[in-house]
């Protein structure tokens, strides 16, 4: 009988489910896509049920999958959009406000507030994290004020708070098992990555009691089982870990100087620090990377807020492309970017320059801009704002020499060779694309020890393309000098 790891992967526009051989090997994708809602500018929500129905469905369409070629599935993993906060009622299981997503900027005074009383000093030198609207506390501060059934739920010990990996836990062990792991916990900017444990000072700063939050596990633990009534057989849940981490362990950066970049919705560098606490002066973050045997190994990361997402405007609400991959034959044909600047800070501006107020900017437009000016300077913005991540990195004494790359943009040749040109290293792209199912499945498959090492984990992760860099330096230069022209601007 054939054996499986499956794979739930909740990210911000779709829920997967993945089965994987116990060699890495995608053998069968369920995916249905997630609504966005933005009820006032810079808000961004999700529909609880609609992540839970959309879940059960994916896995349970796997799960058959699996039954059909006579294969038995051992373990399940979770991965999940990070800072993404839901509070719910333990007795009934029902989120009492929508999933305020990590991309939501409604907190961005509240943080102001907070910096002004000197208190990011403190939670930067406990979290790794800048106090920003980007991580979870200050959106549960939100709903504690907020809405009115959290105060009655709170006096009478039924209110929970989870991250997405904690809700799907809750109920798919209907209510057995209220949980997350440290990677996740290290994006609540309410935890304290050193002593590995929720922190009283900070928990106060915000306002947020400790009895709502999940008990800490490794990112390879027991998370319980799931329930026959969702799944027909009960299935243990081993391995749970953060998207971006866990495209970190999919990739193969489990080893210190190791350093890969997911192309989502947003982007996303992590460079593996080993056991080190490495304390950006660039304002990148410090985070965990994985947490297995209760040993911890961090990471320094950066954050784009928008990459695939600037595609998605373009094509969702410009209307200028048909299809996500129109943007990379346009790109292709045009001889250059006619000098046309395009910073997509549709959300405001995330590493190095955390500037959540800012919107987006298009410089050096004239008559005979045309639409794939537009499309050009939206890609390449992408690696511009790549580089921008990289050199904080370096200035933080990180030796990079290459990057492993994955997400959905990476299937864009075009983009993928100017991303190596204009950072100027080789760039490898993996060979399974979807790297965060990857690395969810591998954490599983570590917490019933089907892997017994880091090492044997490594080796599922494979290589398709290897990109280099063939840009003349002057040239590059003078592409990233109009580009932080446009950031200047934007700054204003």
């Amino acid at each position: 009988m054939k054996k499986f790891i499956v794979s739930i992967d909740q990210g911000t526009t779709s829920t997967r489910s993945i089965l994987f051989d116990l060699d890495g090997k995608p053998i069968f994708v369920s995916q249905k896509p997630l609504k966005q809602y933005y009820p006032k500018n810079g808000w961004v929500e999700h529909d609880p049920n609609e992540i839970w129905i959309s879940t059960k469905k994916v896995l349970n369409e796997v799960i058959n999958k699996s039954n059909k070629i006579k294969g038995k599935i051992l373990t399940i993993g979770i991965t999940n959009q990070r800072e993404t906060t839901l509070l719910w009622d333990k007795n009934t299981g029902k989120c009492i406000y929508n999933a305020i997503v990590w991309q939501d900027r409604r907190t961005f005074k509240y943080c102001q507030n907070l910096k002004n009383k000197g208190y990011e000093k403190i939670i930067n030198s406990k979290t790794g994290l800048v106090l920003d609207p980007y991580f979870s506390g200050s959106k549960i501060n939100w709903v504690l004020k907020n809405i009115p059934i959290a105060k009655v739920l709170l006096k009478k010990n039924r209110l929970l708070f989870g991250t997405i990996d904690t809700y799907l836990i809750w109920k798919l062990t209907k209510g057995k098992v209220h949980a997350t792991d440290a990677t996740n916990a290290s994006r609540t900017i309410l935890f304290n990555i050193k002593r590995n444990c929720w922190d009283n000072q900070i928990l106060k700063i915000f306002s947020i009691p400790k009895k709502i939050l999940p008990n800490v596990k490794n990112s390879s633990d027991n998370f319980g089982i799931t329930d026959k009534s969702i799944t027909k057989h009960p299935y243990p849940i081993n391995g749970v870990i953060g998207d971006q981490q866990a495209a970190a362990v999919g990739q193969g950066c489990l080893f210190k100087g190791s350093t890969k970049i997911t192309y989502g919705t947003g982007a996303f560098i992590i460079a593996n620090t080993g056991n080190a606490i490495v304390r950006s002066k660039n304002k990148l973050l410090t985070t965990i990377c994985f947490k297995i045997n209760n040993k911890t190994n961090y990471a320094l990361e950066g954050s784009i807020f928008n990459a695939g997402a600037s595609i998605q405007w373009l094509r969702d609400n410009l209307k200028i492309i048909k299809k996500a991959k129109n943007s990379e034959t346009i790109s292709k044909n045009q001889k250059s970017n006619n000098d046309i600047y395009l910073v997509p800070a549709f959300t405001g501006l995330g590493a190095p320059y955390w500037r959540p107020d800012v919107r987006g900017i298009i410089t050096g437009l004239t008559r005979n801009t045309n639409r794939n000016d537009i499309i050009r300077a939206t890609l390449e913005s992408v690696a511009y704002q790549t580089f921008d991540l990289l050199n904080s990195m370096r200035k933080d004494g990180q030796r990079i020499k290459n990057v492993k790359i994955d997400g959905g943009m990476v299937n864009n040749n075009w983009l993928c060779e100017f991303l190596s040109d204009i950072l100027d290293i080789i760039v490898f792209r993996s060979k399974v694309h979807e790297t965060t199912a990857l690395g969810s499945a591998l954490m599983a498959g570590y917490g019933i020890g089907i892997y017994k090492s880091l090492s044997d984990i490594s080796k599922k992760c494979r290589i398709d393309k290897t990109f280099r860099p063939k840009m003349r330096h002057k040239h590059r230069l003078k592409l990233l000098n109009g580009w932080h022209q446009a950031i200047k601007k934007t700054l204003r």
